[in-house]
């Protein structure tokens, strides 16, 4: 169908009763609290009771933290100033002014830098996986936090549940948690009562006053009346909707019909190549079927070439899809690092930190198994590859049309599926965007400033006095090497002795004012996995490069 929506859209990037904060009026939002019904936000605490040891990994906050000498990277899309000192008290920034290098500080703690390290707001992983609870979950915060994401959106709302007074009291080390909760949830409306769109702004108001923040719709697409009521109402009630819009039901809905019901955000890379097919469903060969996931992901990656090589299809999909989801002010989070397997499996499989940094309970489940989720790559041919390789070039080629027309992007990796591994994911998902044509202080603003406008958080994702501590001191500079922010840095040379060297990560990662030592973390994350791997042989994915017994290399 042609672009040409009923009326205009115009969302604001805050709820009305925010702007005050938002925009920095007033006095900086300490203390404030939520009108009734209204969502909870981050609290800003710079007061300190008490400043926490959490065994030798991590301590804070601290009544008063001092960062010396380092470059600042806002978090909001400008480059590099400084080199500055930063003052903490509590979980709130209060100063960052030019280094005086005679400046006394007085402080509980400083952390000196060395005029090129940096510090940057934390990353905000806005959709990722905790799977089954044969994984720890300390294994996964630590993770996250290690390499650079101080908050996430974990879709496995069981799981986390009973954890956010703790995570939000800091009892656990853990990033801050906004779960993705699917329509109805926290709520007693029947089955029934849940399809009535009718109900839908009541169901929605239920929610939000039960905490719930971010609605997963993908259980609504089949019925785009009540689609569209439930997003509309979760908007109105002060959350947002996000849809990973599954192939079962792109002939009634795909992206642009979910743009124009009123969704917040669309995940993934689904529905998009679907709205810019000559006819309203893709060609699916005869033997499809949506729970044979080897097919699924074959044809899911077929259908981009089916619209690139088409030139109707393809302006369609760069120019009037572009348009609408700007138009109708939907968010993209493309989620591009958990994919990447489909375009190079062996690539996926010999990741070098698989061995120390992968637990053998996330490896078991990544090998190919039609009986497991995202574990498919069994008869994955040169073609398949082929298929995915240029759908990542032509879906980078959507990403950049969309966000050169100031739509908004996202960070997220939906890790832990499709041998990427949490964490290590992050830092996959920056390059992987950067591939798209954005600028690498785009990609950062996609997981600081722009997550946590979408999150509707107006004191994250920025570096600057009256925001939260939810930081990043890293040695290097991630706006020019997002391989900084590996815990095993990068390599570099010296260019006096011509000695190569490795840069030293991400040294701190600081969470509401904790300050984490990340050496001592990815030491905890490495014993986890050595205990998880005690007494494991190989399979078919290792067996041909093991050495020794019970392996066939030579």
């Amino acid at each position: 169908m042609p672009f040409a929506p009923p009326r205009r859209l115009v969302r604001s990037r805050f709820p009305a009763a925010l702007l005050p904060v938002a925009l920095g009026l007033g006095a900086a939002g300490m203390g404030a609290q939520p009108a009734e019904g209204q969502l909870e936000r981050v609290a800003l605490k710079p007061e300190v009771g008490e400043t926490k040891q959490y065994d030798g990994l991590a301590e804070g906050p601290y009544g008063r933290l001092a960062i010396r000498n380092v470059m600042v990277l806002p978090g909001h899309g400008g480059p590099g100033q400084g080199p500055m000192d930063i003052v903490i008290t509590g979980n709130v920034i209060e100063s960052v002014r030019m280094h005086d290098p005679d400046r006394v500080i007085e402080a509980d703690r400083v952390i000196e830098g060395d005029g090129d390290t940096y510090v940057t707001p934390g990353l905000i992983n806005l959709h990722l996986h905790l799977r089954e609870d044969a994984l720890p979950l300390d294994y996964i915060f630590y993770l996250q936090l290690a390499t650079g994401v101080t908050s996430i959106g974990p879709a496995e709302e069981g799981r986390v549940r009973d954890i956010l007074e703790a995570e939000r009291n800091n009892d656990i080390l853990a990033p801050r948690l906004f779960p993705l909760y699917g329509w109805g949830s926290g709520t007693d409306y029947s089955p029934e009562q849940l399809q009535d769109t009718t109900l839908a702004p009541e169901i929605a108001r239920a929610m939000i006053q039960a905490g719930v923040r971010q609605v997963y719709v993908n259980n609504l697409a089949w019925n785009p009346p009540l689609f569209g009521a439930a997003a509309r109402a979760i908007e109105a009630a002060g959350g947002l909707t996000a849809i990973h819009i599954q192939p079962q039901h792109t002939a009634v809905l795909n992206a642009m019909d979910a743009a124009r019901l009123g969704v917040t955000m669309i995940v993934h890379h689904y529905g998009y190549a679907e709205s810019a097919l000559p006819r309203g469903v893709q060609s699916y060969p005869a033997d499809y079927r949506y729970q044979d996931e080897n097919i699924r992901f074959r044809e899911a990656g077929r259908v981009w070439y089916e619209v690139g090589e088409n030139p109707e299809s393809r302006k369609r999909l760069l120019e009037t899809l572009v348009d609408s989801l700007v138009y109708y002010g939907v968010t993209m989070q493309p989620n591009r690092a958990t994919y990447e397997a489909n375009r190079d499996i062996i690539r996926a499989w010999g990741l070098p930190w698989h061995e120390k940094y992968t637990h053998q309970v996330l490896w078991d489940w990544h090998l190919p198994n039609p009986d497991n989720h995202a574990s498919f790559q069994y008869d994955w041919t040169s073609m398949d590859e082929f298929y995915w390789t240029y759908m990542y070039d032509l879906w980078g080629d959507l990403i950049y049309e969309f966000n050169k027309k100031d739509g908004r992007v996202v960070f997220g990796t939906d890790d832990n599926y499709q041998w990427s591994t949490g964490g290590f994911g992050n830092i996959r998902e920056l390059q992987l965007m950067l591939e798209s044509g954005m600028h690498p202080l785009e990609v950062l603003r996609s997981g600081q400033m722009n997550a946590a406008e979408l999150l509707m958080e107006p004191r994250l994702g920025r570096l600057e006095p009256g925001f939260v501590a939810d930081l990043l001191v890293v040695d290097g500079n991630p706006a020019w090497d997002f391989k900084t922010l590996y815990p095993f840095g990068t390599v570099r040379m010296d260019p006096d002795t011509r000695e190569m060297y490795r840069t030293g990560g991400i040294l701190h990662t600081i969470k509401d004012g904790i300050v984490l030592d990340n050496d001592a973390v990815m030491e905890e994350v490495a014993r986890i996995v050595a205990e998880s791997k005690r007494g494991v042989g190989p399979d078919i994915v290792t067996e041909p490069f093991v050495v020794g017994p019970g392996g066939g290399g030579r």
